[in-house]
């Protein structure tokens, strides 16, 4: 049995993704627990603000689960052929103490997952790049899906299986 943190960077229809990945991971017979980046509404990092004790948000909890868990799903919509603003701010936050963030990242098994209004597949590029970049193992099937394009339910089974692995 996986542990899976899926990370949803936005409410609405990217969250609804996130849960159909939790769904497929129990139906596995894992764990599957969804994180929405929204409602932790952190701070816009900034140096000065991540000096500051009384500015610095608690994110030890997250830390935490990123942790323990044996993969993540970040599942994020496009913005401007990118990542959200939500999930960069969140990456920035959890980066501060470098050395423990590569620890957390390296060798973590990741999957990516959109679902976007401009087709998505900038935004799954610019995470494959961020990532890998932090050192994690990004596997190469993605899920996108959008307005017209529903997401397939045999690649988010295809992808729990493959990171369970």
């Amino acid at each position: 049995m996986s542990d899976f943190l899926i990370i949803s960077a936005t409410s609405g229809e990217n969250k609804e993704l996130a849960e159909k990945f939790a769904v497929s991971a129990s139906n596995q017979g894992h764990s599957g627990q969804v994180i929405d980046l929204a409602e932790m509404d952190l701070p816009m990092f900034t140096v000065a603000r991540s000096k500051s004790h009384d500015e610095t948000p608690d994110i030890s909890d997250l830390i935490e689960r990123m942790i323990q868990a044996d993969a993540w799903i970040v599942v994020a919509p496009e913005y401007n052929g990118s990542m959200p603003p939500t999930l960069n701010n969140a990456i920035a936050w959890i980066s501060r103490d470098w050395q423990n963030f590569r620890k957390m990242c390296t060798g973590k098994p990741v999957g990516l997952a959109t679902h976007s209004g401009g087709g998505g597949d900038h935004v799954i590029m610019a995470m494959r790049q961020q990532f890998s970049y932090i050192g994690a193992d990004v596997i190469g099937r993605a899920c996108v899906s959008g307005r017209n394009k529903e997401a397939n339910p045999d690649t988010i089974d295809a992808m729990i299986t493959n990171l369970a692995n």
